[in-house]
């Protein structure tokens, strides 16, 4: 697996949805290139940091559109 194939999956990796037979060239690619690790790790911590904003009703749409941006933008190509 290479790092542009790695970072496709990262979303689903994130999100628990990482296919079975994509798991171990994930965790090996991972394993091996410590900018990709390091780029999980970050895509982490923004997620978790995402996911502690207040909540608030409506009165917020650039938070919506912003979680909207993320997740599609580290979910895999499909």
């Amino acid at each position: 697996m290479n790092c542009y194939e790695a970072i496709d999956l990262m979303g689903d990796a994130l999100e628990g949805r990482l296919a079975a037979d994509a798991r171990p060239g994930f965790e090996e690619h991972l394993g091996e290139c410590a900018a990709c690790s390091t780029y999980l790790d970050q895509l982490r911590v923004t997620r978790e940091t995402l996911g502690q904003l207040p909540r608030r009703p409506a009165t917020s749409p650039r938070r919506s559109d912003l979680l909207a941006t993320f997740r599609k933008e580290t979910r895999s190509g499909g």
